[in-house]
């Protein structure tokens, strides 16, 4: 392979990036040095860069000189939309574009530094960040980890037997097995910040369920610090009461030693999060020693007193006996027992709750989680085998119940090893044994204060994991700002950001529930919170797989999104099988929340496989509807609307998305006129704030715009490329030309040429004409707003796309009530029925609710109540509900000679005067001005012009009061009616009416049907 040559570099050292070297070069054209030679010694790192569009330098790469860039991590971080260009990029614009180079905004050379300049002031110190054992797996184990391991899960191997015990154990890991695999899958797709579970949840699923996840699980760990030191505070209570030494009374006592707790734990961690890691630690070692304590007393040779409470060392009957169940009182049962054993599965969150501290959350995440975890399940599997192989079921304690081995009348696996429990075991009023002493960890360990120890370890760590894991969580739901009022407590110090406010709001909401110093109520709905946080975790991973978006790319391979499909429905059937009223009040505020969030529409977009679904389901079911062939019962005016900028006519945008709205599209049109390079960035700009400015208006409909060399050119291309499939534009809607008799003739001829384009692509057209005008951009102008005075024909540009969605919105007719007033409809000509269709939807409208539609239709007089009868009953086939129809019988009569003249005065400047000359001699007179009305047309068309004038005179007769005129359109024919005249109709019709008129004609094919098939 030829090598490329290579240009000779400068001596100056030239910076690398990855294996290429890249130079910094002045003034460079792409390819050469061009007329911008660097002076003698500039090259790699010449202190005069040249950028281009902002950012982009000119370097060297593969030997010669480019202005595009290598593969970089800058160019990707923080990139959010489709569009952003990452930064060091160059632009679209900068690689195919003519080159330009922009001296100022070059950086000047560096000055030297003076002994008694100050130096720059030293970087900010890095936060402290954990690895996975330290912040994740060591965490979520003591969270994990709680009084149920050493106060229950003896007593429950007793009551379900060492097999159902691991059933039940192994059953509840499943559950967080899988969430584990879900966090993992969903942490390792892309950088996870700051915010924990709300942050995975709310940047998969979207804000609505993320929010109100993150809001009740931040409370839910709050209220679990004040859990987690009440079952501290009752352990050192118990220890008082044991030596008689209460502080006050047992309820109060259980107040003082909570908060004294509670405050020294707030210290620790308002140390910062290096302090609260090391106490974490501490605990860990003392739970640590504790179990050690434990497994090594289980090996020890039993004492008296130990036997006398049930403890025998290891026996393989001991543990036969105990591997079957023996159901006890009124929560002897499996689901029961699962239910008290739960929640001491859970804690799995714990180290993905402080993912903003960790140093690579992507590994550290999944991980900790799943090791934790597996030791935990390790440790409890364990030990309900080991407690069960040494500890007979029941035991009185007393001494005195030792026998002879083989005594008579000694029933139970004691009597083999000398002592009889039979008499309590039959009343059932045993003191020791598995099934009636909780504490026999600490019977069967060899130093029994050291499982107390533990019990104090498991207590406060896992009050410290939730003192941390709710302000973590708390304040990234609150810089997000979805819900009001919660601002405040998102403000972080120090250099780990630490959430002072919201551990002082944490704090006190545990003050609050620990002064109640009962819990049993609250209890279970903390446990649902966690688990409705599973299940939205679980969710999240099959919907972001489920939805097949090329952005779901987790690291983590070893998911499966049935297996989180499954986590989640388990998640929600463990809820209800927990508590189910606190399921309910669970999902209750969720919904409430999710409600809330929903209505509010915050302006974030943050990616999540909620959007990815939309656009699943949108693909779909366009696809499939193409597949379906029309029918006329489904029939839906789709409306392609000629706005220009929304913004500019209002009132036409209003009219059409109040008959469209949650019913058919609707698609407002711009046609950009000007030279395609200059309107393309124009175009591209002010796109999106067009679209929001229809978002602010609640007006259901898309935006799109075509760069055109003129106004008809412009329309025929929407005209054929506006829709996509069967969701397609099938009528034009379009202002009226007011400033018609002053345009230039050929804005006139072009604007009467879309008309026409209309029919000829099988278009409905609806003309909308007010008398105050349609296009508010010059009073706007004049009220000093941004954008350049607007032209009536062509869509007038806007400029600040940002300043268009914030504008003030100006209102129209049809956003006010309109009371009991009519709506006219002109059904003169048979259309298909569109006439009829779109007033009928309007109608159906809340604000025209009220109004009373009168359909008016041509007839003789001598026929008016046949005629009426006939249209009653096609209507009444129609199931409109017009019932009011009347008949203009003097629809054909002349109209007043001042009215004649009006009209001939009106076309009298558009008049060829030829004198009746033959069609040859007419067509050179009128070359160059097709607009042009010969003599012979004026005649022609006497009849129908008249028509016009006498129907303007039955509407100002009949409707001078009306909310609405529908009249149907008159039609000219192509190459017989001159634009003028045609015009000249429309201006006679419509002349001096107050309501708003709208000219409709369908493209003649029926868009309504009495059949029912």
């Amino acid at each position: 392979m030829a090598e490329l040559p290579v240009a000779e570099l400068p001596a100056t050292p030239a910076r690398c990036s990855g294996r290429f070297t890249i130079s910094t070069l002045l003034g460079m054209e792409e390819g050469g040095w061009g007329p911008y030679a660097p002076s003698e010694g500039a090259g790699c790192d010449s202190t005069h860069p040249t950028h281009l569009s902002g950012s982009t330098l000119c370097t060297r790469t593969f030997g010669y000189n480019t202005v595009d860039v290598v593969p970089a991590y800058e160019h990707y971080a923080n990139s959010k939309g489709v569009g952003d260009a990452g930064k060091g990029r160059p632009s679209l614009a900068d690689l195919h574009s003519i080159l330009k180079v922009r001296w100022g905004s070059a950086v000047p050379p560096a000055a030297p530094a003076s002994p008694g300049r100050a130096t720059a002031p030293s970087p900010a110190p890095e936060p402290v960040r954990f690895g996975w054992v330290k912040g994740v797996m060591i965490r979520c184990m003591l969270n994990i980890w709680g009084v149920i391991l050493y106060l229950r899960l003896p007593w429950i191997t007793a009551q379900a037997g060492i097999a159902l015990t691991w059933l039940i154990i192994l059953m509840s890991v499943t559950v967080t097995t899988i969430t584990g695999l879900s966090i993992s899958a969903i942490s390792t797709n892309g950088k996870v910040k700051s915010g924990g579970t709300y942050f995975l949840i709310s940047r998969s699923l979207g804000p609505e369920l993320g929010g109100s996840i993150g809001l009740i699980f931040a409370f839910a760990n709050a209220v679990a610090v004040a859990m987690h030191t009440v079952g501290f505070a009752e352990t050192v209570r118990d220890l008082l009461q044991e030596h008689n030494s209460l502080i006050v009374d047992p309820t109060n006592d259980i107040r003082i030693i909570g908060v004294v707790t509670v405050t020294v734990l707030l210290g620790i961690s308002l140390a910062g999060m290096e302090w609260e890691a090391k106490a974490q630690i501490l605990f860990f070692l003392v739970i640590l020693v504790s179990f050690i304590n434990y497994l090594v007393g289980t090996v020890i040779p039993a004492t008296a007193e130990k036997q006398a409470k049930g403890f025998f060392s290891y026996r393989a009957d001991i543990f036969a006996q105990n591997f079957v169940p023996s159901w006890r009182g009124p929560e002897g049962s499996f689901f029961g027992l699962f239910s008290i054993f739960f929640p001491s599965a859970t804690g799995i969150l714990a180290g993905a709750n402080i993912s903003g501290d960790l140093k690579d959350p992507a590994v550290a995440i999944p991980k900790g989680t799943l090791m934790a975890i597996f030791w935990t399940t390790v440790s409890y599997l364990v030990l309900s085998a080991t407690i069960g192989a040494c500890v007979v079921r029941d035991a009185s304690g007393s001494l005195n119940d030792s026998v002879p081995v083989g005594s008579l009348g000694c029933e139970g696996l004691a009597c083999g090893y000398g002592w009889n429990f039979t008499a309590c075991a039959q009343r059932q009023s045993c003191r020791y044994g598995l099934s009636n002493y909780y504490q026999s960890m600490s019977m069967v360990s060899g130093f029994g204060p050291l499982i107390t120890a533990g019990i104090f370890g498991a207590t406060l760590s896992s009050a410290l994991a939730c003192l941390v894991s709710a302000p973590k969580v708390f304040q990234c739901l609150c810089r997000d700002q979805l819900y009001p009022l919660i601002g405040f407590f998102g403000k972080g110090y120090g250099r780990n950001s630490e959430p002072i406010r919201g551990y002082m709001l944490t704090y006190v909401i545990a003050i609050g529930f620990i002064l109640i110093a009962e819990l049993n109520a609250i209890a279970p709905i903390i446990s649902n919170f966690f688990l409705c946080s599973y299940a939205l975790i679980n969710f999240s991973c099959f919907h972001a797989s489920i939805t097949n978006s090329p952005g779901w790319r987790p690291s983590f391979r070893y998911y499966s999104k049935w297996a989180a499909l499954f986590g989640a429905t388990v998640s929600v059937v463990i809820m209800f099988l927990l508590t189910w009223w606190a399921a309910l009040i669970a999902f209750g505020i969720v919904i409430f929340l999710l409600g809330y969030v929903l209505y509010k529409k915050p302006d974030v977009n943050w990616g999540s496989s909620m959007q990815a679904s939309s656009y699943n389901m949108a693909l779909n079911y366009s696809v499939g509807l193409s597949e379906v062939d029309e029918h006329i019962k489904n029939y839906r005016p789709q409306c392609l609307v000629l706005t220009g900028p929304p913004n500019f006519r209002p009132a036409l945008v209003d009219f059409v998305g109040t008959f469209t709205k949650n019913l058919s599209l609707m698609l407002c049109g711009n046609v950009l006129i000007g030279p395609w390079k200059q309107k393309m960035p124009e175009s591209r700009l002010m796109a999106d704030g067009h679209t929001k400015w229809l978002v602010k208006r609640k007006i259901k409909a898309f935006y799109t715009d075509v760069v055109a060399e003129d106004l008809r050119s412009g329309v025929q291309m929407l005209i054929q490329a506006a829709g996509l499939g069967k969701m397609r534009p099938n009528i034009l809607v379009l202002g009226y030309k007011r400033n018609w008799l002053t345009a230039s003739p050929q804005s006139l001829e072009d604007y009467v040429g879309i008309l026409h384009d209309a029919f000829d692509f099988k278009y409905g057209v609806c003309l909308m004409r007010m008398k105050e005008g349609l296009n508010v951009s010059r009073v706007m102008q004049a009220h000093g707003k941004w954008f350049s005075a607007a032209r009536d024909d062509p869509l007038a540009p806007a400029a600040d796309p940002i300043a268009l969605a914030g504008e003030q919105q100006a209102s129209t007719i049809f956003q006010s009530e309109q009371g009991k007033k009519t709506i006219d409809i002109y059904w003169l000509f048979d259309d298909g029925g569109l006439t009829l269709l779109i007033p009928y939807l309007l109608g159906r409208k809340k604000r025209w609710g009220k109004c009373k539609i009168r359909v008016f239709v041509g007839g003789q007089i001598n026929r008016m109540d046949e005629e009426r009868k006939a249209i009653v009953s096609l209507l009444s086939k129609f199931r409109l509900g017009f019932h009011e129809v009347h008949i203009l019988p003097d629809i054909n009569q002349k109209p007043r000679p001042e009215h004649i003249k009006r009209f001939d005065d009106l076309i009298a400047p558009f008049r060829l005067n030829d004198g009746f000359k033959d069609e040859a001699t007419v067509n050179e007179m009128r070359q160059g001005c097709p607009w042009k009305i010969s003599d012979e047309e004026v005649d022609k068309n006497r009849a129908k012009s008249l028509r016009q004038v006498r129907l303007n005179e039955i509407l100002l007769d009949y409707s001078r009061d009306a909310a609405l005129i529908a009249i149907t359109l008159p039609i000219g024919r192509k190459g017989r009616c001159p634009s003028s005249l045609y015009m000249a109709w429309l201006e006679t019709l419509s002349q001096d009416l107050r309501p708003p008129v709208v000219l409709t004609r369908g493209n003649q094919e029926n868009v309504l049907t009495f059949y029912c098939q």
